[in-house]
């Protein structure tokens, strides 16, 4: 079955080569008619410009406004903009406000229809810059976690660079405890997703455990270069990727004794799901028994006895670690806002495994490594804040938390997704060519430390989570 993203990239594929085609009937008619002897040197300017300019995988309109709700307990503090300095009463602001939200009105001027419009963000000594769609005129929403004290001292400056802000502002307040100083599980549906959603909490926890679902075999023709079928290449591939998630954790100084790889299937969640008692081979590797990824797992799971992947093996598992780790927050894919199956599938599992285990964990925090509608969420250069997704119909009205990562903490998350095997594939040649136009025409860039776009979307001065309160059904197991 198509999930929604599949089908959204598929009708823009689609309407994409329809308007290809028209124009290229198009510059024919003109080339034939008109006499011009122009044609190729025409589709060649043509390509350029789509590959400059049109080859963002954007599923919305860049006009429409961002909708977002937050909880009664933040308060919404309306604010303005004079001569590019932030202005709303210091005493509204909440002493213990860890995470800030501004909702500002943006449109981008001409050129912001060209070079990607964005916020320079200073308060006299650091300075960020967070960015958004070409065209984009509406509401979004910039994170300002970290200059709390320069807003109250009246030195934060906002300056529009290809768009203009409006002046009426409101900033949206949130406290949160200190979740570093609680036991922490991260689920990880494949690995590299602890590492790109929270490598820089995890490595401040002092008890933290990573517990990832699947092998992430599928899609492995970068190894059949080497010489191997393509069964056998989803087999390394997958052996790679368990091995990655049990290591890479210890760059971030979480022991391997808090680390397991459960070897269920890339792709294969959903359909486990549906049938909870059948077990789900690989679509790529030709295996069948969970553990032949298991081997190093520091303890023994309800999974080992048969090596099933069904979703009971699953869900006993995880039940399983949530007694043996006793989380009090769990991280997890957000449910309704990343759009991977097997994302979406982990908060069900963890959803069963809870009511099996009977232990719950007091909060979840939910990040978004995918987007339905913006491939290229967080916008903008690697290093700078992270603004809210784009949204255009509300989610539950969760807090939100932003840590902030300073230069040593990106630095080391920038080498743990250096140690992902998936994430060295090297570009295709079209790829290549398109960053080279883009980095002439556009003005964009990418970071030195990794080709693949993980490295400018995860190595930011923000991680960001949606806080959500565990459900109070049913006794937590202390």
């Amino acid at each position: 079955m198509e999930t929604r993203k599949q089908q959204l990239l598929r009708r823009h594929r689609r309407g994409k080569r329809l308007f290809m085609v028209a124009a290229l009937l198009v510059l024919a008619a003109l080339d034939w008619f008109g006499n011009w002897n122009s044609l190729p040197v025409l589709l060649v300017l043509t390509w350029i410009a789509h590959e400059a300019w049109f080859a963002d995988h954007l599923f919305y309109s860049p006009r429409a406004d961002y909708r977002y709700r937050f909880p009664d307990s933040a308060p919404a503090i309306p604010g303005r903009l004079c001569e590019e300095r932030l202005q709303l009463d210091a005493g509204q602001l909440p002493a213990a406000a860890d995470t800030l939200i501004l909702a500002v009105e943006i449109r981008s001027t001409w050129l912001g229809r060209w070079l990607d419009p964005h916020v320079l963000i200073g308060d006299g000594q650091t300075a960020d810059r967070q960015d958004f769609e070409r065209g984009a005129r509406g509401i979004r929403y910039l994170n300002l976690s970290g200059l709390a004290q320069a807003l109250r001292d009246g030195r934060l400056r906002l300056r529009g660079r290809f768009c203009r802000l409006m002046p009426d502002v409101r900033l949206h307040a949130f406290e949160n405890p200190d979740y570093t100083a609680r036991r922490l599980m991260v689920i990880a549906p494949h690995a590299d997703d602890a590492e790109l959603a929270a490598f820089g909490l995890y490595r401040r926890c002092a008890e933290a455990s990573i517990v990832t679902l699947t092998q992430g075999e599928i899609e492995a023709q970068n190894y059949r270069r080497i010489g191997l079928d393509s069964a056998a290449a989803a087999r390394l591939k997958g052996r790679l990727r368990s091995w990655s998630s049990l290591a890479v954790p210890l760059w971030g100084g979480v022991p391997a004794t808090c680390c397991v790889q459960l070897g269920y299937y890339c792709m294969r969640l959903s359909a486990m799901a549906a049938e909870p008692d059948i077990a789900f081979a690989s679509l790529e590797s030709g295996e069948a028994d969970i553990r032949s990824v298991r081997r190093f797992n520091p303890l023994a799971l309800p999974g080992d006895l048969d090596g099933v992947p069904s979703w009971n093996n699953l869900v006993g598992d995880l039940a399983a670690l949530l007694k043996r780790f006793r989380p009090e927050v769990v991280v997890l894919p957000h449910p309704e806002l990343d759009p991977h199956p097997d994302h979406v599938q982990a908060g069900r599992a963890l959803a069963e495994a809870i009511e099996l285990s009977g232990w719950r964990p007091e909060v979840q925090l939910l990040y978004a490594n995918h987007l339905y509608d913006n491939d290229r969420w967080p916008m903008g250069p690697a290093g700078n804040g992270v603004a809210l997704p784009p949204r255009l119909a509300p989610l539950p009205a969760d807090g939100l938390w932003s840590p902030l990562l300073d230069a040593p903490a990106r630095l080391d998350k920038a080498q743990a997704l250096a140690m992902q095997h998936d994430l060295q594939t090297p570009l295709s040649v079209k790829k290549r060519v398109r960053r080279i136009i883009q980095w002439l025409l556009a003005g964009r860039r990418w970071p030195e430390v990794g080709r693949d776009d993980f490295f400018r979307k995860a190595v930011r001065r923000h991680e960001l989570f949606w806080v959500r309160p565990a459900s109070d059904r049913g006794p937590r197991d202390d």
